[in-house]
């Protein structure tokens, strides 16, 4: 019977050995995994959403808000698998100079209950947060007060301005 007990507890002790192995490389692998795929669908919704126009017209690079949100979204969307869910959150969307700050939490597979202060249970997982800020740069040469001039114009503005420039 001793000897019994003891097979027990030992196949007991390795199948939650191998449990808690499973989570923990679940948990330091998809950190990870996740940095790199809020990068890559980061950078490429920036490219994405430059507005080569107001390039071409003002000499400044911008994106457009709207269209790096939808083509990050659409990219990150087409990347991942089903058996996450993810929170994807916008800190900071700047148009010009092109800039963004990006939150992305993801579900992991440990969770646990947790009882409130009234007594309910409820189930808490553990999330996976990463953070990335990105910056569009380029090898143009901008001078920092015409830089801020131009931040707030419109295309129209900037043509019509260009066009002054032009007559002198």
């Amino acid at each position: 019977m001793n000897k019994g007990m003891l097979a027990v507890g030992i196949i007991l002790l390795s199948v939650i050995a191998l449990l808690m192995i499973n989570v923990l490389t679940n948990y330091s692998t998809g950190g990870e995994l996740d940095y790199y795929l809020v990068k890559e669908t980061a950078d490429a919704a920036a490219l994405d959403a430059i507005d080569n126009t107001y390039l071409r017209t003002c000499g400044l690079l911008r994106i457009d808000k709207e269209k790096f949100v939808e083509s990050f979204v659409y990219r990150f969307a087409n990347s991942v698998d089903g058996t996450r869910d993810y929170n994807i959150k916008f800190y900071d969307i700047n148009e010009v100079p092109p800039k963004a700050s990006i939150k992305v939490d993801s579900q992991t597979v440990l969770s646990v209950k947790v009882k409130d202060k009234d007594g309910k249970e409820s189930k808490d997982s553990g999330n996976i947060s990463t953070s990335y800020d990105m910056i569009v740069e380029s090898n143009v040469y901008s001078d920092f007060p015409v830089e801020e001039g131009l931040k707030n114009m419109t295309l129209d503005q900037c043509k019509s301005l260009i066009e002054l420039q032009n007559k002198n």
